[in-house]
This record gives structure tokens, sequence and C-alpha cells, in this order.
């Protein structure tokens, strides 16, 4: 499967919204500090979050949030990402600790089991807190339990790869300036961190949550990218069938033609299966 650079383009679109996020009406600070994570409160009623994927700010939901009103939402950014300083997050484990840190937020704000939405790395991470029982229920937007998956490996394949990938772009020279170039053109991704998101990509080509989905007990939703073109939208359908097979309360859903950026390319039929989705909370 060839990656679309338009598509990886769009991946990240949305983030630079961060920095305006605390000038829209509706957001409130919440009672809690990390040095992982920030989470912004927009709206009212029935308790979601919102987990932005790699590189990207809050602002990728803005649209979602407007056409789907009712809900308190709790936006999460990764320190890190979108112009956030790293934090806690410049070291050691990311992806984990991430998770432990958002259901950390879900025990000190008392949220009992929300609604979890998550948008590519965010989608693992929803995956993982609905496992651990902290979400009532997940909907994972283009992203496998297979983090290498999404570009055609497996997580023994490509992990050795992108240890390497990562060894390059975070410990030379020349591979720090390459990946900070790269990241500079990304909409949404400028100030993001480069050992943060070298440090992600490494992490999720490792990550396999498939083995655990038979344990799942939540509904979970699927949301994923189709092209146009039929053989290939024919090749993803089977590869998520068989992805999330032993998911036994999984709806998957292809939406198309679109990239990765689900919510931006097909607005109106991702706010209606959002819209569905949490309904049932």
């Amino acid at each position: 499967m060839t990656i679309d650079m338009k598509t990886t383009r769009r991946a990240v679109l949305g983030g630079g919204a961060l920095l305006a996020i605390s000038a829209i009406p509706g957001f409130a600070a919440t009672p809690f500090a990390s040095r992982r994570i920030t989470v912004a409160v927009r709206g009212a009623g029935r308790d979601v979050l919102l987990i932005p994927g790699l590189a990207s700010g809050p602002g990728i939901w803005n649209g979602a949030i407007t056409n789907v009103p009712g809900y308190r939402y709790h936006l999460v950014q990764v320190r890190g990402f979108a112009g956030l300083p790293p934090d806690l997050n410049k070291t050691g484990p990311l992806i984990a600790p991430l998770a432990d840190e958002i259901a950390r937020y879900m025990s000190s704000t008392r949220l009992t089991r929300p609604a979890v939405v998550g948008h590519s790395m965010g989608g693992t991470l929803a995956m993982m807190l609905a496992l651990r029982g902290a979400a009532g229920r997940a909907m994972v937007v283009d992203m496998l339990p297979e983090g290498a998956g999404m570009i055609g490996g497996t997580a023994s394949g490509m992990g050795y790869l992108a240890d390497q990938l990562g060894q390059y772009f975070t410990g030379t020279k020349a591979g720090r300036d390459m990946f900070a170039e790269m990241l500079a053109r990304q909409p949404g991704a400028k100030g993001s961190d480069p050992d943060v998101i070298a440090k992600a990509l490494t992490e999720l080509a490792h990550t396999d949550l498939g083995p655990q989905l038979g344990k799942l007990a939540v509904p979970l939703r699927v949301l994923y990218a189709v092209p146009s073109d039929a053989r290939i939208r024919a090749s993803l359908v089977q590869q998520f069938r068989a992805a999330y097979a032993a998911a036994r309360n999984a709806v998957l859903t292809p939406i198309g033609p679109s990239g990765h950026m689900v919510m931006a390319d097909q607005p109106k039929l991702f706010t209606a299966a959002l819209s569905d989705f949490l309904k049932g909370i």
C-alpha cells in the first residue's frame, strides 16, 4: 500500500488551532494539572473525551463539536504536539504513560466511563482505555489495532525499522534537521517536538492490541478512510475486518472517498457517525 503525501499532510491538519483554542467561547480550564497532557472542556451534557492523532491539536474536532452539540467535550492535547513544550514526554516511554495520564484525568475529574473518541494514535489510546475499563464506549478513527498495519507492515516486521529510523531522526544532526524540516512543512504540526514525534512513531510501530481485543467488553465503533479506487477500497475493507474480528462488539464503517483525516475530508459523514455513536451514552 503506497503512502499518499497529501494524505500524510492532512493527517496533522488542524493542530495549529491549538494556539487559538483558549479564545473560543465555551472552553474552560479543568482543575487538573499534568506534565504530559492538557485538557480543555467545551459544552455541557454527557461526557465525551476527544483525543487527536500524531502531531495534531484539538482543533481537528472543531467542526464535529459544532455540529454535534449537547455534550461536554474534553479535548486532550499531548505535550510535545502542535506547539506545546514536551515536558515529561521528552524522555522515556510515551504511549502507555499517556494512557495512564488520561485515565488519571478521568478519575480526578470524576468522569465515570465516558465515551472516548480517538483519531489515529488517539485511536490507539482510546482502545487502551477501553481495554482497561476506563471508557464506557470507544470510537476509533482510521487506526488499526496494530500500528504498523497502517503502512502495510506488522509490529514484528516494522519494529526494527522504526527503531533504526527513530535513532536516525533523533540521534544524528542530519536526521534531526531532516525530521524538523518535515514537521515544519506539515500543516498543524508546527512547533511539534521531533523527539516526541519520533518516539511516538517508534512505539506505535511496536504496538499490537489485536490479541487483546477479545477481552473488550464495551461497544467499539471503527471509522476508517477508503479511497474512490474500488480495488484499494476492497483491500482496506478486508484488512480492517480481519484486524478487528476478535472484537465482538465492534461496528466497522468505511468512509470515503477520504484520506486519513476523515473528519476534514467527509465532515457530514463523520458528523452523522459521531452523532449515532454518542446516542448510546
